[in-house]
């Protein structure tokens, strides 16, 4: 996987992952002796994601694009990928019907990994988004392509490139993935602490969200200054 497909570490490590998991249930179950994929060496994973989310103008300049874009699927894309996290799959999956209240707030019922069913709440600016892209439909789905068709994560890229080079800040390559990073990175940012973060990411474990957070390489919190400010009256 990594000398002839080139497959990145992480990847090699995850698909990895799934054939130990299966030998260890045959054995178990006892249709093996032993495991032989026991001695196997997974590549190393970098502790921080080589994804890298939009900074705050940039995330800005797209939200403006997509707002000002004649399609309004696109301020839905962008918002429900940047605005809630919404993996991809996710976001296209989602239909009209999913959208409802519960105990006076607004929400989005989205199928996650696993099958997991979770109530992500709306603010009202992406509400008004979601409003907006559904129309008087009262069925189907929230996202949909040019042809009236469910948007797909394929379409999802198309879209975002669009926007990118219609925006007034120069932005990277953009792919859906990138908006979801742009989530944790800008929540973290925003002062939200880790444990908060990783609920609203969905991330079951937190080592998966620390491998987004960009802050420990920012200057501006760095903790010198938290503790030379705790101890200013004897400084």
């Amino acid at each position: 996987m990594q000398e002839v497909r080139r497959f990145k570490p992480s990847t090699v490590s995850r698909r990895m992952a799934v054939v130990t998991g299966f030998y260890r249930t045959c054995v178990i179950d006892a249709v093996l002796e032993h495991s032989p994929a026991d001695y196997v060496r997974r590549p190393l994973v970098p502790a921080e994601s080589p994804t890298l989310g939009l900074s705050h103008l940039q995330f800005e300049a797209l939200l403006c694009a997509a707002r000002e874009s004649d399609n309004p699927n696109d301020f839905a894309l962008v918002a429900m990928l940047g605005l809630l996290g919404l993996r991809i799959f996710e976001a296209c999956g989602t239909d009209v019907s999913d959208v409802g209240e519960e105990h006076g707030h607004r929400v989005l019922r989205v199928v996650g990994k696993g099958t997991k069913i979770v109530l992500v709440p709306l603010p009202p600016a992406v509400g008004r988004a979601i409003d907006r892209a559904a129309g008087d439909r009262p069925v189907g789905a929230i996202l949909l392509n040019r042809r009236g068709r469910r948007m797909d994560r394929h379409c999802a890229t198309r879209r975002l490139h669009r926007l990118a080079e219609q925006s007034v800040v120069r932005l990277p390559r953009m792919h859906p993935h990138m908006l979801r990073h742009t989530f944790v990175t800008t929540m973290l940012d925003a002062g939200v602490d880790l444990r908060g973060v990783q609920i609203a990411a969905r991330h079951a474990d937190p080592r998966t969200t620390m491998r987004y957070d960009r802050a420990r390489k920012n200057l501006d919190r760095h903790p010198n200054y938290i503790l030379a400010a705790y101890m200013a009256s004897g400084t």
